[in-house]
C-alpha cells in the first residue's frame, strides 16, 4: 500500500516559525486542519503543539478535534448546510456564514442547546466565492443583530480559492474600514477582522497588511512551506512535512510507443506519441498509485531523472530511462506534494497515514 507520512519535527519548526511572526504582529491565528481529513494520529500532532484554533470545512473532522482536546476553539470555515446546523452549533465555537436564513437556523439550534454561537460574516471582496455582497452588508448585519443566542465576532473575507483575486493593501483597508463602520453604526465590538490566510503572511513582510487585519486562518503554508502569493517555497520553511512513498509493482524494459489502433483511455484523452521513440525501449515502473488517489500533475517525484508516463484508476506509469538508478520490485519511490495532491492523498482511504520523528 502506498502511504504518506508526517513529519513531526518539520512540522513543529514550521508551526513555531508562524507563530513567532503572528505574536510579535500581535495577531491571532487559526489552523486550517482540513487538509488532515481528520486523520486522529495528524490531529494529535497539531495538539501537542500548542494550538489553541482550529478551522475546518467538515463537521466530522470538528467532532474528531472536539473529541481530542475539548478546550480547542474550533471553527466551521464555509457556510453551514441547513442539514447540518445542529452538528454546527455542538461542534463549532465560531462558524462562517453568509446567508440570513442560515443564521436564523443557528440561533434557533443554539437556543434549543442553550448555547450561544459566534459567527464571522463573510464580505464579498472580489473573489466571488462566499461573501454577502458590500452593498448589502450593513443592512445584513442590522438584522443579525437582533438575532438571540448569536454573537458576530468577526468579519472576514477570502481570496485566491476559486477565481485567483490576490489580497493587496487597498481591498484589506476596505475590510477594516467595514468593521469600523459596524461599530459606529450599532455600537457593536467587532473582535476580528479575519483577512489573512497563507495568500496574505507576505504582505507582512513588504509592510503592506494594514494594521486592522488581527484574524489569520492558515493551513498550507503551515503543511507545506508554500509562498502562496508568489508560488513558491518559503525559504524559512520546510516544504516536505508530507512524503508520499509508493512501492514499485512492476519493472520492465518495454517500448516506448504502443502498438495497435489507438483510441482513447481512461480519462478519455487521445495521447499522441513521439515517432522518433519507435524502435527505442526504456525501463519502465509501475507503481501501487493511481488516479483514484492523486492526479500525477500534483506529485513530482523526488529523483529528478524519473519522468511521469501516464496513470490510469489504480496504477501509476513512470519511465526509469536505463535505470542508471538499479531500482528494483519492492522499493518505494518518494514523491514532493503540492497542497491539492496532499489533499486528495489525505482524503483517499487507500492511501496509509505514518507520522515519523514523533
Amino acid at each position: 500500500m502506498a502511504f504518506i507520512t508526517l513529519d513531526s519535527v518539520k512540522l513543529k519548526e514550521n508551526y513555531d516559525w508562524l507563530n513567532d511572526l503572528f505574536v510579535k504582529k500581535n495577531i491571532k491565528w487559526t489552523v486550517v486542519s482540513k487538509l488532515l481529513c481528520g486523520n486522529k494520529k495528524f490531529l494529535e500532532q497539531l495538539i501537542l503543539l500548542g494550538v489553541k484554533s482550529l478551522c475546518d470545512s467538515r463537521v466530522s473532522n470538528l467532532r474528531m478535534i472536539k473529541t481530542l482536546a475539548p478546550g480547542i476553539e474550533t471553527i466551521y470555515i464555509k457556510p453551514p448546510p441547513k442539514s447540518y446546523i445542529d452538528k454546527v452549533v455542538m461542534y463549532a465555537d465560531i462558524s462562517m456564514n453568509t446567508e440570513y436564513k442560515t443564521i436564523k437556523w443557528l440561533s434557533e439550534e443554539a437556543k434549543k442547546q442553550n448555547k450561544l454561537h459566534k459567527i464571522i460574516i463573510m464580505i464579498e471582496m472580489g473573489e466571488l466565492r462566499e461573501g454577502v455582497m458590500r452593498d448589502d452588508f450593513m443592512e445584513f448585519y442590522k438584522k443579525v443583530f437582533e438575532l438571540p443566542n448569536i454573537e458576530v465576532v468577526g468579519i472576514g473575507t477570502n481570496f485566491t480559492c476559486l477565481s485567483g483575486v490576490l489580497p493587496n493593501e487597498d481591498k484589506l483597508i476596505q475590510l477594516s474600514l467595514y468593521r469600523q463602520l459596524v461599530e459606529a453604526r450599532f455600537q457593536k465590538k467587532i473582535p476580528l477582522v479575519s483577512g489573512g490566510a497563507s495568500v496574505t503572511i507576505p504582505l507582512i513582510f513588504n509592510d503592506s497588511l494594514p494594521s486592522g487585519i488581527n484574524h489569520f486562518r492558515v493551513g498550507e503554508t503551515l503543511f507545506l512551506g508554500t509562498d502562496v502569493y508568489n508560488g513558491e517555497d518559503m525559504e524559512s520553511l520546510n516544504t516536505d512535512v508530507f512524503c508520499l512513498y509508493a512501492e514499485i509493482i512492476e519493472l520492465i524494459e518495454k517500448p516506448m510507443v504502443p502498438t495497435g489502433e489507438l483510441g482513447t483511455n481512461l480519462e478519455g484523452d487521445h495521447i499522441e506519441f513521439d515517432s522518433d521513440n519507435s524502435g527505442k525501449t526504456s525501463y519502465r515502473a509501475i507503481i501501487d498509485l493511481g488516479l483514484l488517489d492523486v492526479d500525477e500533475s500534483h506529485i513530482k517525484p523526488k529523483d529528478k531523472r524519473i519522468e511521469f508516463v501516464g496513470a490510469s484508476s489504480d496504477m501509476l506509469v513512470v519511465d526509469l530511462g536505463e535505470n542508471n538508478q538499479d531500482y528494483k520490485i519492492g522499493d518505494l519511490l518518494s514523491f514532493k506534494l503540492d497542497y491539492v495532491g496532499a489533499l486528495r492523498l489525505l482524503g483517499s482511504k487507500y492511501i496509509d497515514k505514518k507520522v515519523i520523528n514523533s
